[in-house]
């Protein structure tokens, strides 16, 4: 971590889960219990902007969020949750929109709905792409054979206009898979390239490890899970980089020059990966250990990145001021 400054931004978080900068310098973020907070000028505002009625059990609650690119505007504001059908008790993921007025976070209008969710493996990772579509992760819900099915959203990288209609240049006509075969993806960035890449966990316990780094092209197939890791299976899309047997589980992922930031929860540290030509090489790691459990990582309008702990979330152990947003100044 040479020649780099981490400082604590905000603390006294509860499972921070996702962040995205508004246009004026705020950051807003949700915690996984339910709550859209937001930081203006280094100070968490007292007040969630709103509380929705998630279920966080495991690792399921309140997870992505994105911005609206012309949120200044519109104030529009995109979260993923899990919930529960009252009816039948079933756990389902939904993506909805919000607009932001007079503080407060309003008007919910559901985008996509009763999408298989799960106390694990949900994605749910939110982000615009330089297109101006909304690019959703969401993960095999705990059922991996619903991966390779078509007419499943779960395992997959849906791809949706802004009103959360169907983008008539995807893939598959009619449908928002952008891509299939997918474990639990929940990491997403756009490189100078303009080519979206994604981390994604690669199979837990035994044999373990395999945390995939993809290129994400649209219609292909990951591979989950008939195959995970490299494997050289013409069928499927290899990863640019695994972990092998090691674990990293990733979550956000930024890109900041010619380099990938991979943020780690079982791994603890901040992984470094250099872009170079079509490839991807691990080139050093940040805050090995020292800061515990990392959920997301995003590049502020100052060139800084800004990093979330996720040590309150049951898997971690919290020091005092745990969870944090921390500001890494390269």
């Amino acid at each position: 971590m040479s020649q780099s400054r981490v400082e604590t931004v905000v603390s006294g978080l509860e499972v921070p889960w996702a962040m995205a900068f508004a246009p004026d310098g705020a950051i807003y973020l949700t915690e996984r219990l339910g709550l859209i907070r937001v930081v203006r000028n280094g100070r968490l505002d007292p007040k969630a902007i709103a509380t929705l009625p998630v279920a966080a059990r495991g690792e399921s609650g309140l997870m992505g969020l994105a911005l609206d690119p012309d949120f200044a505007k519109n104030g529009h504001l995109y979260t993923c949750y899990t919930m529960e059908r009252r009816a039948s008790g079933a756990l389902i993921n939904r993506v909805v929109r919000l607009t932001v007025r007079a503080g407060l976070a309003i008007d919910e209008q559901v985008l996509l709905d009763d999408m298989p969710g799960n106390v694990y493996h949900d994605g749910c990772r939110l982000k615009f792409g330089p297109d101006g579509r909304l690019y959703v992760t969401m993960g095999d819900a705990g059922q991996d054979r619903l991966a390779q099915r078509r007419d499943s959203l779960a395992g997959k990288i849906l791809r949706i206009n802004a009103d959360g209609s169907v983008p008539s240049d995807n893939p598959f006509p009619g449908s928002p898979v952008w891509t299939l075969g997918h474990r639990n993806p929940q990491g997403l960035a756009w490189d100078g390239r303009g080519r979206l890449i994604a981390a994604e966990h690669g199979p837990s316990g035994f044999p373990g490890g395999h945390d995939e780094v993809n290129l994400i092209q649209p219609g292909k197939n990951y591979g989950w899970p008939e195959v995970y890791g490299k494997r050289g299976d013409a069928r499927f899309v290899d990863p640019l980089i695994e972990s092998g047997s090691s674990t990293w589980a990733p979550s956000g992922i930024a890109i900041l020059g010619d380099h990938l930031y991979v943020a780690a929860l079982r791994g603890k540290r901040l992984l470094r990966m250099r872009l170079s030509g079509d490839g991807l090489a691990h080139d050093g790691d940040w805050l090995n250990g020292t800061h515990g459990r990392l959920r997301d990582v995003v590049v502020g309008p100052d060139g800084a990145l800004y990093v979330t702990t996720s040590n309150r979330d049951g898997r971690g152990s919290p020091a005092p001021d745990d969870d944090r947003i921390l500001k890494i100044t390269p």
